[in-house]
C-alpha cells in the first residue's frame, strides 16, 4: 500500500502565501510524476501543477507565475509554493503521484486525502 499525507491547508488573506506538502510512503519502488489538483465546490477537478521524475514542470494558466511546484525525491515528497492567492484558489487540493512497488511493475496513481485552502478577499 502507498499513502499520501497532506500538510499546509489553511485560511489566508488574498495577496498571501501558502504551501503544501504531500509526504508518500509505504509500498513504493519509484515514483514517477507527481502533482496537484483542486476543486471548488460546484466545480470540476482541475491540474494545478505538475513534476516529473526528471524535475520538468508544468502548471495551468490560471496558476502561471504565483505557483510553483517542486519535489524531494528522497524524502518522496512535493511541494506546492502559493504566492499572490486569490479568492478563486480556494479549494481543496489533492496531490497525486505514480508510482511502481517493483522493477518492472505496473505504474498506479495514488491520490492524498486533501487539504482545504481558503483565501478570503
Amino acid at each position: 500500500q502507498v499513502q499520501l499525507v497532506e500538510s499546509g491547508g489553511g485560511l489566508v488573506l488574498a495577496g498571501g502565501s501558502l504551501r503544501l506538502s504531500c509526504a508518500a510512503s509505504g509500498s513504493i519502488f519509484s515514483i514517477k510524476t507527481m502533482g496537484w489538483y483542486r476543486q471548488a465546490p460546484g466545480m470540476q477537478r482541475e491540474l494545478v501543477a505538475t513534476i516529473s521524475s526528471n524535475g520538468s514542470t508544468n502548471c495551468a494558466d490560471s496558476v502561471r507565475g504565483r505557483f510553483t511546484i517542486s519535489r524531494d525525491n528522497a524524502k518522496k515528497t512535493v511541494y506546492l509554493q502559493m504566492n499572490s492567492l486569490k479568492p478563486e484558489d480556494t479549494a481543496v487540493y489533492y496531490c497525486w503521484i505514480t508510482s511502481t512497488q517493483a522493477l518492472g511493475a505496473m505504474l498506479r496513481i495514488y491520490w492524498g486525502q486533501g487539504t482545504q485552502v481558503t483565501v478570503s478577499s
